[in-house]
Order: C-alpha cells, then structure tokens, then sequence
C-alpha cells in the first residue's frame, strides 16, 4: 500500500500518534500492561513486582482505567484489596506491545555489541 505524505497525512499520522502516546507514554504503563497480561494482580502485587511507589501506580492505573485497558475490582476481603486486570480493548495494544518487544530485544543486542 503506497503511502501519500501530503502535510494533512503527515499531520494526521502526527495527531495519531500523540493520541498513542498520550494513552500508553511514560515509564510504566506499557510495564503495568505487560505484567497484567499474565493474568490479574491485586494491588501490592504489582507494586512489589515492578517496582512503583503505590502513589505513581494508583495515578497509572487509573490513567490506564479511565482509558478502558485496565479493569479494577473491589475485592470482598477484609481488609479491602482490589484486583486489577486488563479488559478486552487491551488486546487491541497486542500488535503494538509484541513489535516493542521485537525491537527492544534486537536493540538490546546491538547495544551490548557495540560494548
């Protein structure tokens, strides 16, 4: 499919990506998505797993909750834990999340060749 880079297209692929971005940018919402890919996490779960101050992953989450990747549930235990899991939308990241991987991995290698 030939590609047609007219200032409206390149505009358009700008305002595309910026939307992307302003979804699933910063340290760790693609760290928080991938993890959650394993199943659900309560909480101090993930907080201990990735490393992320509870205050920094309570604004993630509910970055990536108001934005319908991320499902939250209230558990009924006492005390209250809630469990996060990724909703069906998520899985339209999937194609996004597996090319990062890709290119990390090989990135990863060049960079440990060039040391």
């Amino acid at each position: 499919m030939e590609q047609i880079h007219t200032e409206k297209a390149c505009k358009q692929a700008r305002l595309a990506i910026q939307d992307t971005l302003d979804v699933v940018g910063g340290k760790w919402k693609l760290v928080l998505i991938t993890v959650l890919r394993n199943g659900p996490k309560k909480f101090n779960e993930l907080s201990r797993e990735i490393g992320i101050s509870p205050r920094i992953l309570s604004k993630e989450l509910q970055e990536l909750e108001s934005h319908g990747l991320v499902s939250r549930t209230v558990c009924n235990t006492k005390p209250v834990t809630v469990e996060y899991a990724l909703t069906e939308y998520s899985e339209t990241l999937s194609e996004v999340v597996m090319s990062m991987h890709q290119w990390g991995v090989k990135h990863r290698q060049r960079v440990m060749e060039l040391v």
